[in-house]
């Protein structure tokens, strides 16, 4: 249990006023010149240091990240921030861009140096209308305070600009290089990498792309020292992490807590526990609507960070705990699952276009039972044919749900087809052997 000193975000739920006055008796914008003194090589060593993975579901060493960006070269560097947060049952960054602004502005600017960057883009979700206002409200409130613009060389010692974009509410633009084409006034479609975004990114320039609660953590990170941060969790997971529990709990919520804590007490002790009991508990999926879900069996002792996820074939993604209880029909929470990533696909490589749509309708073909025993094995198969074969991770984000309902949740189907064939009177074809 994460204890209270070690908290980050001391104004996650709102409590008190956004407001750069505020933030400043919270302690942002404390010593943030002194920091930024101590030069670029100890910015990044130190985030490296504290082994701060990307929270924006990749879960890439932030400090590695920062690392890649060219020092030999002409051109501008940018950074650019993703803050458009569309994946189904994901709002960490919501609460932050509402209540914890400034965490993420002095993050941008520690971010910034550490890059070379002297112009830094926000990209947030064209839904998130009110955080939009808030956030511009702070950057105006950091440009009124000389911290950023033309004062902020002296008053911080990194000459930097913010600007804040609004997306159309794609949910692709949530990929790195899919939000850079978006940035530039064109069409979301993800770019061929290579090039990378280091080497070349927003402007045919240098770019680095962070989530909003990586970069709302560094500053106090670099305050407080790597040590404290990489003593918290455990190896290669460490630190804090906000988790969303929503679904079939008593009472859903936000929650900063330490990396690897278990599922069942993450849930228990903040969410109220799981409607009617833990023994009501059916599944959950772990980490946003693109990871693979878990059966209860699974979830009576998984640890909750990127390695732990990894090893029972799903992942911490965006830590969006989505819990369904015994009422749960989980084949029909895939098949809406399914329509959503079909929707929201960009079109651009056949596998995803193409796949996307048929996973769907086999889906709905399920969830009804009208369909052969066979036809599980042929969704598995094309699951496989989209996972790894698209541009982006937006097909292996569309096949992993599907590919987790089948792994847990076989026999669910294979009763609904056999159900339904005796209700009409005809066998599956594999059980006419019978």
């Amino acid at each position: 249990m994460l204890k209270p000193q070690d908290h980050i975000f001391s104004n996650l739920y709102g409590e008190e006023p956004w407001n750069i006055k505020s933030a400043k008796l919270r302690g942002d914008w404390n010593n943030t010149k002194e920091l930024i003194s101590k030069g670029r090589d100890w910015l990044i060593e130190e985030i490296m240091a504290s082994g701060l993975r990307g929270r924006g579901g990749a879960g890439f060493s932030t400090g590695t990240k920062w690392s890649f960006m060219p020092r030999d070269t002409m051109k501008p560097h940018y950074l650019l921030v993703n803050a458009d947060e569309s994946e189904p049952g994901t709002c960490k960054d919501r609460d932050l861009l509402r209540n914890e602004p400034h965490k993420l502005l002095e993050g941008i600017a520690y971010a910034s140096c550490a890059i070379g960057a002297h112009v830094a883009y926000i990209y947030i979700r064209g839904e998130y209308f009110h955080e939009a206002q808030i956030v511009q409200a702070a950057i105006d409130e950091a440009y009124n305070a000389g911290l950023f613009g033309k004062k902020s060389e002296k008053t911080i010692g990194w000459n930097l600009d913010v600007y804040l974009h609004r997306g159309a509410g794609a949910y692709i633009c949530g990929e790195e290089s899919a939000l850079m084409e978006s940035l530039e006034g064109k069409k979301g479609f993800p770019r061929l990498k290579p090039p990378f975004p280091a080497q070349s990114g927003i402007y045919n320039c240098p770019t680095t792309i962070n989530n909003v609660e990586s970069l709302a953590v560094v500053a106090t990170i670099l305050r407080r020292g790597a040590a404290w941060f990489s003593g918290l969790g455990r190896p290669n997971n460490t630190g804090t992490k906000i988790f969303c529990i929503s679904g079939h709990v008593n009472k859903p919520c936000n929650v900063e807590e330490e990396m690897g804590i278990p599922l069942r007490e993450l849930i228990d002790k903040y969410a109220g526990g799981v409607r009617g009991g833990w023994s009501n508990l059916k599944a959950v999926i772990p980490g946003g609507s693109s990871v693979p879900l878990l059966p209860k069996s699974i979830c009576d002792d998984v640890l909750m960070d990127f390695d732990s996820l990894k090893a029972v074939q799903s992942g911490l993604g965006t830590a969006a705990v989505i819990v369904m209880d015994k009422s749960t029909d989980v084949i029909k929470a895939i098949a809406r699952l399914s329509k959503f990533y079909m929707h929201e696909s960009c079109g651009q490589c056949s596998p995803c276009r193409e796949g996307t749509g048929w996973m769907w309708r086999m889906m709905e073909r399920l969830v009804k039972g009208k369909a052969e025993i066979t036809d599980i094995d042929l969704l598995q198969e094309v699951s496989k044919q989209i996972e790894g074969h698209t541009i982006c991770a937006f097909g292996d984000a569309a096949a992993w749900p599907v590919q987790g309902l089948i792994r847990h949740f076989r026999h669910e189907i294979e009763e609904r087809i056999i159900k339904a064939s005796i209700n009409t009177n005809e066998l599956p074809e594999v059980l006419n052997v019978y």
